[in-house]
């Protein structure tokens, strides 16, 4: 670890935030003294002050102990960039228009790669009127299931969340081209163009 980086980090997030030393030590039930020594790169804060220190600054632990903060480009949130995470302890879908550093029940989690939807993993497309109709003969158990589906355009994206037991249906407003995404609770992610 590098106290000098963690240190200059600490002081950067704490004046971004408005914040004391003071307030800082408050809210972690320390000195000043110590928030300022951190700051000067004299020591490091202990490992046991990490999370609460993180909630304070509105950072990951991991960032703290790097020293800095990777910023991401800016892509403008494109949609076609499109990015899904499954957290397999919990099933929380969490959706990401560029990189991202995600984690749930305490991992962290890689975006899922979408392949193309095969024979045994494709839904039911039926335009009726002015929506599609989407429908599926995948089993819906709760040990295997269609967790959700995402209809995805340029600048547009739909989420409809499936449970087990839950019939496969549902339907979208038609939006012209885009994806059709779906993820399986055992195979992963899939898609189809629409």
């Amino acid at each position: 670890m590098n106290c000098d980086k963690i240190g200059k980090l600490i002081y950067n997030l704490r004046k971004e935030k408005d914040m004391t030393q003071r307030q800082v030590a408050d809210l972690m039930n320390i000195s000043d003294k110590t928030v300022s020594k951190w700051e000067r790169g004299l020591g490091c804060p202990d490992i046991s002050l990490l999370p609460e220190l993180s909630q304070i600054l509105g950072i990951n632990i991991e960032d703290i102990l790097s020293g800095e903060i990777e910023l991401n480009e800016t892509i403008g949130g494109n949609m076609k960039n499109l990015k899904f995470y499954v957290c397999p302890q919990c099933n929380n879908l969490i959706t990401a228009t560029g990189n991202a550093n995600i984690s749930c029940c305490g991992k962290r989690l890689e975006s899922l790669v979408a392949g193309k939807a095969n024979e045994n993993h494709l839904l039911n497309i039926e335009p009726v009127e002015d929506e599609l109709y989407i429908s599926s003969s995948h089993e819906m158990k709760k040990e295997h299931y269609i967790s959700f589906v995402a209809y995805v355009t340029g600048d547009k994206v739909f989420i409809v969340k499936q449970y087990p037991e839950w019939n496969m249906q549902f339907r979208f407003h038609k939006l012209g081209h885009g994806k059709l995404y779906f993820h399986c609770s055992n195979h992963g992610l899939f898609y189809q163009l629409i």
